[in-house]
Protein backbone atom coordinates (compact mmCIF):
# COMPACT_ATOMS: atom_id res chain seq x y z
CA UNK A 1 0.00 0.00 0.00
CA UNK A 2 1.14 3.46 -0.68
CA UNK A 3 2.16 5.66 2.24
CA UNK A 4 0.29 8.66 2.31
CA UNK A 5 1.98 11.75 2.18
CA UNK A 6 1.87 13.24 5.78
CA UNK A 7 5.32 13.79 6.98
CA UNK A 8 7.07 12.34 3.61
CA UNK A 9 6.29 16.38 2.70
CA UNK A 10 9.59 17.67 4.57
CA UNK A 11 11.61 14.57 3.02
CA UNK A 12 10.61 15.66 0.16
CA UNK A 13 10.98 19.17 -0.20
CA UNK A 14 14.86 18.66 1.39
CA UNK A 15 15.34 16.11 -0.83
CA UNK A 16 14.52 17.99 -4.14
CA UNK A 17 16.53 20.93 -2.80
CA UNK A 18 19.88 18.75 -2.24
CA UNK A 19 19.41 16.81 -5.18
CA UNK A 20 19.11 19.57 -7.14
CA UNK A 21 22.25 21.40 -5.57
CA UNK A 22 24.72 18.32 -5.87
CA UNK A 23 23.60 18.20 -9.99
CA UNK A 24 24.15 21.47 -10.14
CA UNK A 25 27.17 21.82 -8.58
CA UNK A 26 28.33 19.12 -10.64
CA UNK A 27 30.14 17.10 -7.61
CA UNK A 28 30.01 14.30 -9.72
CA UNK A 29 30.50 10.67 -7.43
CA UNK A 30 28.50 12.71 -4.46
CA UNK A 31 25.75 13.13 -7.03
CA UNK A 32 25.49 9.43 -8.50
CA UNK A 33 25.84 8.74 -4.52
CA UNK A 34 23.07 10.89 -3.37
CA UNK A 35 20.72 9.96 -6.32
CA UNK A 36 21.59 5.98 -5.29
CA UNK A 37 20.54 6.40 -1.49
CA UNK A 38 17.63 8.75 -2.68
CA UNK A 39 16.01 6.06 -5.27
CA UNK A 40 16.74 3.26 -2.75
CA UNK A 41 14.84 5.15 0.30
CA UNK A 42 12.18 5.42 -2.22
CA UNK A 43 11.93 1.70 -3.60
CA UNK A 44 12.04 0.63 -0.12
CA UNK A 45 9.61 2.96 1.63
CA UNK A 46 7.28 3.06 -1.59
CA UNK A 47 7.11 6.88 -0.58
CA UNK A 48 4.34 8.02 -3.07
CA UNK A 49 5.56 11.67 -3.23
CA UNK A 50 8.67 10.30 -5.20
CA UNK A 51 7.37 7.54 -6.91
CA UNK A 52 10.08 5.13 -8.59
CA UNK A 53 8.62 6.67 -11.97
CA UNK A 54 9.19 10.00 -11.05
CA UNK A 55 12.92 9.34 -10.01
CA UNK A 56 13.19 7.10 -13.54
CA UNK A 57 12.22 10.75 -15.04
CA UNK A 58 14.81 12.14 -13.51
CA UNK A 59 17.34 9.51 -14.05
CA UNK A 60 16.56 10.16 -17.70
CA UNK A 61 17.21 13.63 -17.70
CA UNK A 62 20.79 13.38 -15.40
CA UNK A 63 21.83 11.03 -17.87
CA UNK A 64 21.28 12.44 -20.82
CA UNK A 65 23.18 16.10 -19.18
CA UNK A 66 25.92 13.53 -18.15
CA UNK A 67 26.85 11.91 -21.68
CA UNK A 68 26.40 15.10 -23.29
CA UNK A 69 29.24 16.82 -20.91
CA UNK A 70 31.03 13.47 -21.67
CA UNK A 71 31.14 13.38 -25.54
CA UNK A 72 34.04 14.67 -26.90
CA UNK A 73 37.02 13.37 -25.33
CA UNK A 74 39.36 13.74 -28.27
CA UNK A 75 38.36 17.00 -28.53
CA UNK A 76 39.12 18.31 -25.21
CA UNK A 77 42.14 16.74 -24.95
CA UNK A 78 43.40 18.38 -27.87
CA UNK A 79 42.25 21.46 -27.14
CA UNK A 80 44.36 21.13 -23.59
CA UNK A 81 47.44 19.95 -25.56
CA UNK A 82 47.40 23.00 -27.64
CA UNK A 83 46.71 25.19 -24.68
CA UNK A 84 49.83 23.25 -22.97
CA UNK A 85 52.41 23.60 -25.27
CA UNK A 86 51.39 27.03 -26.62
CA UNK A 87 51.95 27.96 -22.90
CA UNK A 88 55.07 26.26 -22.92
CA UNK A 89 56.22 28.09 -26.33
CA UNK A 90 56.00 24.28 -27.97
CA UNK A 91 55.17 24.04 -31.42
CA UNK A 92 51.66 24.04 -32.29
CA UNK A 93 50.49 20.03 -32.85
CA UNK A 94 47.47 18.65 -34.20
CA UNK A 95 46.77 14.75 -34.27
CA UNK A 96 43.77 12.37 -34.42
CA UNK A 97 43.50 8.86 -32.05
CA UNK A 98 41.44 6.13 -33.66
CA UNK A 99 40.73 4.85 -29.79
CA UNK A 100 40.01 8.60 -28.49
CA UNK A 101 37.33 9.34 -31.64
CA UNK A 102 35.97 6.01 -31.26
CA UNK A 103 34.94 6.41 -27.66
CA UNK A 104 33.29 10.08 -29.00
CA UNK A 105 31.69 8.32 -31.06
CA UNK A 106 29.80 5.41 -28.83
CA UNK A 107 29.31 8.89 -26.65
CA UNK A 108 27.71 10.74 -29.53
CA UNK A 109 25.26 7.67 -30.17
CA UNK A 110 24.26 7.05 -26.27
CA UNK A 111 23.50 10.49 -26.01
CA UNK A 112 21.25 10.66 -29.18
CA UNK A 113 19.32 7.46 -27.78
CA UNK A 114 18.85 8.91 -24.17
CA UNK A 115 17.19 12.09 -25.83
CA UNK A 116 15.20 10.73 -28.62
CA UNK A 117 13.80 8.38 -25.93
CA UNK A 118 10.10 9.72 -25.15
CA UNK A 119 9.11 11.64 -21.51
CA UNK A 120 8.21 8.23 -19.44
CA UNK A 121 5.02 8.37 -18.35
CA UNK A 122 3.90 4.47 -17.80
CA UNK A 123 5.72 1.79 -16.23
CA UNK A 124 5.75 0.13 -19.67
CA UNK A 125 7.60 3.59 -20.56
CA UNK A 126 10.04 2.69 -17.93
CA UNK A 127 10.54 -1.06 -18.42
CA UNK A 128 12.06 0.12 -22.03
CA UNK A 129 13.93 2.64 -20.48
CA UNK A 130 15.72 0.28 -18.77
CA UNK A 131 16.30 -1.79 -21.61
CA UNK A 132 17.72 1.12 -23.58
CA UNK A 133 20.06 2.11 -20.47
CA UNK A 134 21.20 -1.51 -20.44
CA UNK A 135 22.10 -1.37 -24.11
CA UNK A 136 23.96 1.77 -23.48
CA UNK A 137 25.63 0.15 -20.00
CA UNK A 138 27.01 -2.35 -22.86
CA UNK A 139 28.15 -0.26 -25.29
CA UNK A 140 30.27 1.34 -23.35
CA UNK A 141 31.92 -1.59 -21.71
CA UNK A 142 35.23 -1.13 -24.03
CA UNK A 143 35.73 2.61 -23.15
CA UNK A 144 38.27 1.86 -20.67
CA UNK A 145 40.88 -0.22 -22.68
CA UNK A 146 40.08 1.88 -25.75
CA UNK A 147 40.65 5.09 -24.43
CA UNK A 148 44.14 3.86 -22.82
CA UNK A 149 44.68 2.78 -26.86
CA UNK A 150 43.92 6.06 -27.69
CA UNK A 151 46.07 7.51 -24.80
CA UNK A 152 49.04 5.44 -25.48
CA UNK A 153 48.83 6.55 -29.21
CA UNK A 154 48.78 10.00 -28.14
CA UNK A 155 51.60 9.22 -26.16
CA UNK A 156 53.68 7.19 -28.44
CA UNK A 157 52.85 9.99 -31.26
CA UNK A 158 53.97 13.24 -28.96
CA UNK A 159 56.19 12.00 -26.43
CA UNK A 160 59.77 12.82 -28.49
CA UNK A 161 57.49 16.23 -29.03
CA UNK A 162 56.16 16.95 -25.70
CA UNK A 163 56.63 15.81 -22.55
CA UNK A 164 53.26 14.74 -21.87
CA UNK A 165 53.93 13.84 -17.83
CA UNK A 166 54.51 17.33 -17.51
CA UNK A 167 50.99 18.26 -18.97
CA UNK A 168 48.25 18.09 -15.60
CA UNK A 169 45.87 19.58 -18.31
CA UNK A 170 45.15 16.01 -19.11
CA UNK A 171 45.94 14.08 -16.04
CA UNK A 172 42.77 16.48 -14.70
CA UNK A 173 41.12 15.60 -17.39
CA UNK A 174 41.12 11.69 -17.52
CA UNK A 175 40.40 11.92 -13.58
CA UNK A 176 36.99 13.94 -14.00
CA UNK A 177 36.20 11.34 -17.23
CA UNK A 178 36.69 7.96 -15.73
CA UNK A 179 35.35 9.32 -12.33
CA UNK A 180 32.00 10.27 -14.18
CA UNK A 181 32.27 7.19 -15.93
CA UNK A 182 32.29 5.12 -12.56
CA UNK A 183 29.12 7.52 -11.40
CA UNK A 184 27.55 6.77 -15.14
CA UNK A 185 27.78 2.69 -14.82
CA UNK A 186 26.74 2.87 -11.00
CA UNK A 187 23.65 4.74 -11.61
CA UNK A 188 22.68 2.53 -14.68
CA UNK A 189 24.06 -0.79 -12.94
CA UNK A 190 21.83 0.77 -9.60
CA UNK A 191 18.71 1.24 -11.84
CA UNK A 192 19.23 -2.23 -13.96
CA UNK A 193 19.34 -4.33 -10.87
CA UNK A 194 16.72 -3.09 -8.51
CA UNK A 195 14.36 -3.80 -11.45
CA UNK A 196 15.69 -7.59 -11.51
CA UNK A 197 13.32 -9.98 -10.82
CA UNK A 198 13.91 -11.62 -8.47
CA UNK A 199 16.25 -9.31 -6.58
CA UNK A 200 19.63 -10.39 -5.76
CA UNK A 201 19.97 -11.73 -2.01
CA UNK A 202 21.57 -9.64 0.46
CA UNK A 203 21.80 -6.97 -2.01
CA UNK A 204 20.34 -3.11 -2.67
CA UNK A 205 21.31 -3.11 -6.48
CA UNK A 206 25.04 -3.32 -6.75
CA UNK A 207 25.66 -2.59 -2.94
CA UNK A 208 25.87 -5.77 -1.24
CA UNK A 209 25.14 -5.58 2.30
CA UNK A 210 27.47 -8.30 3.31
CA UNK A 211 31.17 -8.22 1.63
CA UNK A 212 33.93 -10.21 3.00
CA UNK A 213 37.12 -8.11 1.52
CA UNK A 214 39.13 -11.68 2.96
CA UNK A 215 37.01 -13.90 0.56
CA UNK A 216 36.98 -10.89 -2.78
CA UNK A 217 40.56 -10.69 -1.88
CA UNK A 218 41.07 -14.35 -2.92
CA UNK A 219 38.63 -14.22 -6.04
CA UNK A 220 41.00 -11.12 -7.27
CA UNK A 221 44.16 -13.19 -5.91
CA UNK A 222 43.21 -15.74 -7.77
CA UNK A 223 42.65 -14.05 -10.83
CA UNK A 224 45.48 -11.92 -11.02
CA UNK A 225 47.68 -15.17 -10.69
CA UNK A 226 46.01 -16.98 -13.51
CA UNK A 227 47.41 -13.78 -15.47
CA UNK A 228 50.74 -13.80 -14.28
CA UNK A 229 50.90 -17.70 -15.14
CA UNK A 230 49.52 -16.75 -18.84
CA UNK A 231 52.54 -14.30 -18.72
CA UNK A 232 55.65 -15.82 -16.96
CA UNK A 233 54.56 -19.15 -16.87
CA UNK A 234 54.31 -18.83 -13.10
CA UNK A 235 53.39 -16.91 -9.90
CA UNK A 236 54.42 -15.97 -6.44
CA UNK A 237 52.36 -17.19 -3.95
CA UNK A 238 49.87 -14.79 -1.87
CA UNK A 239 48.84 -14.64 1.73
CA UNK A 240 45.67 -13.00 3.21
CA UNK A 241 45.58 -12.29 7.04
CA UNK A 242 42.07 -11.10 8.03
CA UNK A 243 38.85 -12.58 9.52
CA UNK A 244 36.82 -14.16 7.17
CA UNK A 245 33.70 -13.54 8.60
CA UNK A 246 33.79 -9.97 8.88
CA UNK A 247 31.81 -8.07 6.44
CA UNK A 248 30.63 -4.36 5.36
CA UNK A 249 28.76 -2.98 2.62
CA UNK A 250 29.77 -2.38 -0.23
CA UNK A 251 29.80 -2.90 -4.37
CA UNK A 252 31.83 -6.38 -4.61
CA UNK A 253 32.77 -5.62 -8.32
CA UNK A 254 34.67 -2.28 -7.63
CA UNK A 255 36.00 -3.93 -4.49
CA UNK A 256 37.65 -6.88 -6.74
CA UNK A 257 38.96 -4.30 -9.40
CA UNK A 258 40.91 -2.24 -7.14
CA UNK A 259 42.22 -5.75 -5.33
CA UNK A 260 43.13 -7.00 -8.70
CA UNK A 261 45.51 -4.44 -10.06
CA UNK A 262 46.91 -3.91 -6.89
CA UNK A 263 48.04 -7.65 -6.44
CA UNK A 264 48.92 -7.91 -9.88
CA UNK A 265 51.41 -4.93 -9.68
CA UNK A 266 53.04 -6.44 -6.64
CA UNK A 267 53.16 -10.37 -8.80
CA UNK A 268 54.82 -8.82 -11.89
CA UNK A 269 57.55 -6.79 -9.75
CA UNK A 270 58.35 -9.86 -7.17
CA UNK A 271 58.03 -12.48 -10.37
CA UNK A 272 60.62 -10.15 -12.26
CA UNK A 273 62.95 -9.33 -9.44
CA UNK A 274 63.33 -13.35 -8.85
CA UNK A 275 62.92 -14.69 -12.17
CA UNK A 276 66.44 -15.99 -12.06
CA UNK A 277 66.83 -16.27 -8.18
CA UNK A 278 67.32 -20.39 -7.52
CA UNK A 279 64.81 -19.76 -4.30
CA UNK A 280 61.27 -19.59 -4.36
CA UNK A 281 60.01 -15.91 -4.40
CA UNK A 282 58.73 -14.05 -1.07
CA UNK A 283 54.84 -14.30 -0.91
CA UNK A 284 52.88 -11.24 -1.43
CA UNK A 285 51.27 -10.45 1.93
CA UNK A 286 47.67 -9.22 2.02
CA UNK A 287 46.14 -7.36 5.84
CA UNK A 288 42.45 -7.00 6.03
CA UNK A 289 42.05 -4.67 9.34
CA UNK A 290 38.63 -3.66 10.49
CA UNK A 291 38.61 -0.24 11.71
CA UNK A 292 35.80 2.14 13.19
CA UNK A 293 36.36 4.67 10.36
CA UNK A 294 37.75 2.46 7.18
CA UNK A 295 38.00 -1.27 6.23
CA UNK A 296 41.64 -0.96 5.27
CA UNK A 297 43.29 -3.59 3.05
CA UNK A 298 47.43 -3.76 2.83
CA UNK A 299 49.13 -5.16 0.10
CA UNK A 300 52.62 -6.02 0.86
CA UNK A 301 55.37 -6.90 -1.53
CA UNK A 302 59.27 -7.24 -1.97
CA UNK A 303 59.50 -6.58 -5.64
CA UNK A 304 62.25 -3.86 -5.20
CA UNK A 305 60.01 -1.40 -4.84
CA UNK A 306 59.96 1.87 -6.63
CA UNK A 307 62.50 5.11 -6.84
CA UNK A 308 61.29 8.07 -5.09
CA UNK A 309 61.88 10.21 -8.12
CA UNK A 310 59.03 7.72 -9.55
CA UNK A 311 56.58 7.83 -7.01
CA UNK A 312 54.30 11.06 -7.83
CA UNK A 313 54.53 9.19 -11.84
CA UNK A 314 52.33 6.19 -10.90
CA UNK A 315 48.87 8.38 -10.43
CA UNK A 316 49.11 9.62 -13.88
CA UNK A 317 47.94 7.49 -16.90
CA UNK A 318 50.90 8.21 -19.45
CA UNK A 319 53.44 6.15 -16.90
CA UNK A 320 54.20 2.83 -16.80
CA UNK A 321 56.97 0.47 -16.05
CA UNK A 322 56.08 -1.93 -18.34
CA UNK A 323 56.00 -2.92 -21.95
CA UNK A 324 54.04 -0.31 -24.12
CA UNK A 325 51.06 -2.65 -25.36
CA UNK A 326 49.94 -0.59 -28.17
CA UNK A 327 53.16 -1.54 -29.49
CA UNK A 328 52.46 -5.36 -28.90
CA UNK A 329 48.96 -4.83 -30.30
CA UNK A 330 50.86 -3.80 -33.52
CA UNK A 331 52.74 -6.53 -33.57
CA UNK A 332 50.31 -9.04 -33.36
CA UNK A 333 47.41 -7.20 -35.25
CA UNK A 334 45.00 -7.25 -32.00
CA UNK A 335 43.88 -5.78 -29.14
CA UNK A 336 46.48 -6.70 -26.61
CA UNK A 337 46.29 -9.20 -24.06
CA UNK A 338 49.32 -8.01 -21.44
CA UNK A 339 49.50 -8.15 -17.87
CA UNK A 340 50.73 -4.63 -17.52
CA UNK A 341 51.52 -1.35 -19.39
CA UNK A 342 49.06 0.85 -19.84
CA UNK A 343 49.65 3.02 -16.79
CA UNK A 344 45.73 2.87 -15.82
CA UNK A 345 46.00 0.42 -13.07
CA UNK A 346 47.12 2.81 -9.71
CA UNK A 347 45.03 5.87 -10.82
CA UNK A 348 41.96 4.02 -11.71
CA UNK A 349 41.97 2.24 -8.66
CA UNK A 350 42.11 5.24 -6.69
CA UNK A 351 39.27 6.52 -8.30
CA UNK A 352 37.44 3.55 -7.22
CA UNK A 353 37.71 4.04 -3.57
CA UNK A 354 37.53 7.62 -3.28
CA UNK A 355 34.28 7.44 -5.35
CA UNK A 356 32.67 6.41 -2.18
CA UNK A 357 35.04 8.41 0.14
CA UNK A 358 38.01 6.11 0.54
CA UNK A 359 41.44 6.31 -0.56
CA UNK A 360 44.60 4.63 -2.08
CA UNK A 361 48.31 5.68 -0.94
CA UNK A 362 51.71 3.59 -1.66
CA UNK A 363 54.22 3.72 0.65
CA UNK A 364 57.87 2.45 -1.42
CA UNK A 365 61.56 1.33 -0.32
CA UNK A 366 63.80 0.94 -3.20
CA UNK A 367 65.48 -1.61 -2.97
CA UNK A 368 63.47 -3.93 -1.01
CA UNK A 369 59.21 -3.40 -1.57
CA UNK A 370 56.04 -1.87 -1.48
CA UNK A 371 53.20 -1.70 0.67
CA UNK A 372 49.90 -0.47 -0.89
CA UNK A 373 46.96 1.22 1.69
CA UNK A 374 43.34 0.75 0.42
CA UNK A 375 40.85 2.99 2.48
CA UNK A 376 37.34 1.59 2.04
CA UNK A 377 34.82 4.15 3.86
CA UNK A 378 32.11 2.24 5.50
CA UNK A 379 28.52 2.44 3.41
CA UNK A 380 26.29 2.82 6.39
CA UNK A 381 22.46 1.98 6.02
CA UNK A 382 20.75 4.68 3.12
CA UNK A 383 19.64 7.35 5.67
CA UNK A 384 22.88 8.35 7.30
CA UNK A 385 23.50 11.08 4.93
CA UNK A 386 20.41 12.35 4.83
CA UNK A 387 20.65 13.30 8.06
Amino acid sequence: MLRSPGTDSQFQTDSVNCFLFIFVTCHAWLFTYYCLLIYNSFLRNNCCAFSALSFTCYLHESLSFIFHSQMQPASILEAFLLSATQTREWTKISFVCCGLQQVRDWYVASFKDLRNFPDIQTIDDEKRFTGLITRVKARHNEVMPTMAMGIQELKEDLGRKVGLNELPEIHDFLDRFYMSRIGIRMLIGQHVALHNTPPNPGYIGLICKNVSPVVVAQNAIDDARSACMRTYGSAPEVHVYGDPNFSFAYVPTHLHQMLFELVKNSLRAVQERFEDATHEPPPIRIVVADGIEDVTIKISDEGGGIPRSGLQKIWTYLYSTAKNPVILGREDHEMPNVMAGYGYGLPISRLYARYFGGDLQVISMEGYGTDAYLHLNRLGNVDEPLA
